[in-house]
């Protein structure tokens, strides 16, 4: 089906426009720091109901509620001193937090649950939407429901644009990877949920004392996005591996891709390397390879291969976000 989205530039009158169908009810395609999402108004039923059909999203996993400023926090959840402390330290950022909800959040938004994920995001084209707006947005990912999450405009009208009207382009994303998800219900005890550009060190800091790392949901709702199995995953396979080589993938079939972290030396005479060897940046610098992850995975897709053979990331920090999404665009 043709695509019948088109994508806006993030000028006043656009935003004012994009702004009055966010109030109607409508979905609008929207750039972040992290990813692009596909935002509705939080507060209404019907619209985040629009959502999850647009995306073929199950009705168990519950969508990121969206804020412009500190100020509309007590307006969708109960916030506590903890909450406070990284809400300030991170907010405006990539960090999301899990609270109890307030009455305001249908429970359509939350997957019937009494907690609600709230975010509000760096990027300023986004927050100035929320605010003209004038409601909370939720606003998952803006893909269909576990492919590769979309980092440019242009990703959301391939995947998307047959489904919805208006994506805002606000360029591509300087993080690429989905934000930090911390559970605050408790603030005794603090768990991460889903790791990302804010580490669970800089998380445990404010907080001072340990974050621990949530178990995968296996059944029911989830708390919140990203904690399926598989997710973010390209219809291509995945496989990945410690420690791999240029010399073991030049072995490989070439039918096969060989994702790097960073470019490997050639092997044997010839300095020019196979086409089946992609890398994710020139010197493995992991925020840049985080940023590039998804686009990436994207190109390899498209060009057919039978198999992506991704090389597995080690450490913690944003390695341990980065591995987080190639564990889950790897599982059966």
């Amino acid at each position: 089906m043709a695509s019948s989205a088109r994508i806006y530039k993030g000028t006043p009158r656009n935003l004012a426009l994009l702004a009055r169908h966010l109030r109607k009810g409508g979905l609008v395609a929207v750039p972040t720091e992290t990813v692009y999402g596909l935002a509705a108004d939080a507060t209404s039923r019907e619209a985040c109901l629009r959502i999850f059909a647009a995306k073929g999203r199950p009705a168990d996993d519950p969508l990121i509620v969206h804020i412009a400023s500190l100020a509309d926090l007590g307006r969708i959840a109960v916030a506590n001193p903890a909450a406070l402390k990284l809400a300030k330290a991170f907010w405006p950022g990539p960090l999301t937090i899990v609270l109890p909800k307030t009455s305001s959040v249908p429970d359509e938004a939350t997957s019937g649950l009494p907690s609600v994920a709230v975010r509000m995001p760096a990027h300023p084209l986004f927050r100035r939407l929320i605010r003209l707006a004038g409601v909370p947005l939720a606003a998952p990912s803006a893909n269909p429901f576990g492919y590769v999450s979309p980092t440019t405009a242009a990703h959301v009208r391939k995947s998307l644009g047959s489904r919805i009207r208006h994506i805002l382009d606000g360029g591509p994303s300087v993080i690429g990877l989905e934000s930090t998800i911390v559970d605050l219900r408790n603030p005794l005890r603090p768990a991460l949920l889903r790791p990302g550009a804010i580490t669970r060190l800089q998380l445990s800091r404010v907080l001072g004392k340990p974050v621990t790392l949530a178990r995968t949901a296996r059944s029911g709702a989830r708390l919140a996005p990203g904690q399926m199995k598989r997710h973010y995953s390209p219809l291509t396979p995945v496989v990945l591996h410690a420690g791999l080589t240029a010399q073991e993938a030049a072995r490989g079939p070439a039918d096969e891709a060989w994702l790097f972290l960073s470019r490997p030396a050639p092997t044997g005479r010839s300095r020019a390397l196979p086409g089946n060897h992609f890398w994710l940046d020139e010197h493995g610098d992991l925020k840049r390879a985080a940023r590039r992850l998804f686009s990436v995975l994207r190109q390899l897709d498209e060009k057919g291969f039978k198999r992506i053979h991704a090389e597995r990331p080690s450490g913690g920090g944003i390695a341990e976000a980065l591995l987080d999404r190639l564990v889950r665009a790897s599982a059966i």
